[in-house]
């Protein structure tokens, strides 16, 4: 079984993780579980390079095989805000059902498709001897008029799925995984770490 970190505090990635995972021969668990701890400044201009910069912390303080994500919600109307500062965006501090309202009164007026947004996800796998990989995913909507659903978290409540006819957060868990950003990238990646462990 090979120990693996993911350089997350969010206990609903790791989770995501583990089920995506699952059956690989790793043994995934959170830096906390690992007793790790690890901010680093996300400088990088992309999600795969903010993913890099976090899983090379971790694994350079573990020399473990590290994964980390890095993701956010991408709107078109407005120039691709709040992507790479989704997490930052408004201040760390701010509660997402503030966010969630802010980005929608951003959007007041524009119709149907102009509405356009996605999240996405960059997953960064750093092995102790350096090889490094990443993966990206994305998951198509639109922005909704109005935060809906409990099943989620972050800007889940705001993004509707059209094929689904709701919104992210209305869907079960498993269904989300089959579609959403991090669990495209995590199959990805999972595929990567099939030939490289």
């Amino acid at each position: 079984m090979v120990k693996a970190i993911f350089a997350t505090g969010n206990k609903n990635k790791v989770k995501e993780a583990k089920e995506i995972l699952e059956g690989l021969g790793i043994e995934l668990i959170s830096m906390k579980e690992a007793g790790i701890e690890s901010d680093p400044e996300e400088t990088g201009s992309t999600f795969a390079e903010n993913a890099l910069i976090k899983a090379r912390a971790v694994a350079k303080i573990s020399g473990c095989l590290t994964l980390a994500d890095d993701s956010g919600l991408v709107i078109d109307y407005l120039d691709g805000a709040p992507g790479i500062y989704s997490a930052r965006f408004m201040g760390h501090d701010t509660s997402y059902d503030i966010k969630n309202k802010a980005l929608i009164e951003k959007l007041e007026g524009i119709e149907g498709d102009e509405r356009s947004a996605r999240f996405v996800a960059a997953i960064a796998a750093v092995f102790p001897d350096g090889r490094e990989f990443t993966t990206e995913g994305t998951m198509e909507g639109i922005i909704a008029k109005e935060a809906q659903g409990e099943n989620g978290f972050g800007y889940d409540p705001i993004l509707y799925i059209k094929e689904y006819g709701c919104c992210s957060a209305q869907l079960s868990s498993e269904a989300k995984n089959a579609i959403s950003h991090r669990g495209k990238a995590l199959r990805e990646m999972r595929e990567i770490l099939l030939e490289n462990i």
